[in-house]
């Protein structure tokens, strides 16, 4: 008897110890589940936000300067660019790995939307190759759009039916809609028009005559030349200097100097340039290249300039 009773104590003690242990288990999933959950929340809040600060600028952005109206744009850029990272760095249960690439998806869509339609927005105030530029623009929307159509379809009943089937309630995440009136903003006429308030806010920009030059361009103080093959000997950081030419007569805010190589676009700001005036700009290549590559720089046109086609050069340049 008490052998038995000595028996069925311990199958009651390790009843108790598996019930506690599946009860921990079940507790930290549910926590998981819910820190998931309301981490995506906060980040499609804040997404929400910097859809509302883009398309009230674009919307009426009259009180805008040109060079102010890029630098918005370009600051909701770089807010896309941290969700991007912050979805990335989600850690997601195992039950909602599917939603998470889901959500991941989503995120690129709308990363590489917004960098192509900021990069594309001192283009289209421009007169040389705005209609291009704003086509561009339109379909970037589309790719905002379908980001939208993702998230209603897969991702937002997906964490929520998985919240639901672990009994968890009133963390659901909320909608998501970063593209308004999507049939409005599709249009390149739409868009055109709007862009046309900023051009309208900053008369001073658009009258005169307007040009920029690539004057030239060196790397580590060798001049490169672009009919040739130019070898550079570098030790660290390789730095290309490109110098730029204020060729028209007025004074030119916000230009913008890239450099391209292997795919990779660094890019450095003029802050102002005086007619006629030549100013250098230094933009060191991270990673540094090795071998042979294509060096392209180019100086983004001003809002007037009419003639760009001095504005850009390619280079072949050896790094040994």
């Amino acid at each position: 008897m008490r052998r038995g009773l000595a028996l069925g104590a311990g199958l009651l003690i390790l009843i108790l110890i598996v019930l506690g242990v599946k009860g921990c288990l079940n507790a930290r999933k549910e926590r998981a589940l819910t820190d998931y959950a309301r981490n995506v929340s906060q980040i499609v809040d804040e997404t929400q936000q910097t859809s509302e600060s883009f398309f009230t600028k674009l919307d009426d952005p009259s009180s805008l300067s040109v060079t102010e109206f890029v630098g918005e744009v370009n600051a909701d850029r770089s807010a896309m660019d941290n969700y991007v990272a912050r979805v990335e760095s989600l850690d997601a249960p195992g039950d909602m790995a599917h939603a998470q690439g889901a959500l991941e998806l989503v995120y690129e869509l709308r990363g590489a939307a917004m960098t192509e339609i900021a990069n594309q927005m001192r283009t289209a105030l421009a007169d040389i190759g705005s209609e291009r530029a704003i086509a561009t623009i339109a379909n970037q929307m589309r790719k905002l759009m379908g980001s939208d159509v993702l998230y209603a379809a897969v991702v937002r009943p997906e964490i929520d039916g998985v919240l639901a089937d672990n009994g968890i309630e009133g963390d659901d995440v909320p909608r998501s809609v970063f593209l308004p009136d999507e049939t409005r903003w599709l249009d390149p006429t739409t868009i055109s028009s709007a862009l046309g308030s900023v051009n309208g806010a900053a008369p001073a920009e658009t009258t005169g005559v307007h040009g920029l030059g690539l004057a030239g361009a060196s790397v580590d103080g060798v001049p490169l030349s672009s009919d040739a093959t130019n070898t550079v000997t570098v030790d660290g950081t390789p730095e290309v200097e490109v110098q730029v030419q204020n060729q028209g007569d007025s004074t030119e805010n916000g230009v913008t100097v890239s450099v391209s190589v292997d795919g990779n676009t660094l890019e450095q700001d003029i802050s102002s340039i005086a007619a006629l005036e030549t100013q250098t700009v230094t933009i060191p290549l991270t990673p540094a290249p090795s071998g042979q590559v294509t060096l392209d720089v180019n100086v983004q046109p001003v809002p007037g300039e009419r003639v760009s086609s001095n504005n850009e050069a390619s280079y072949t340049v050896v790094f040994q």
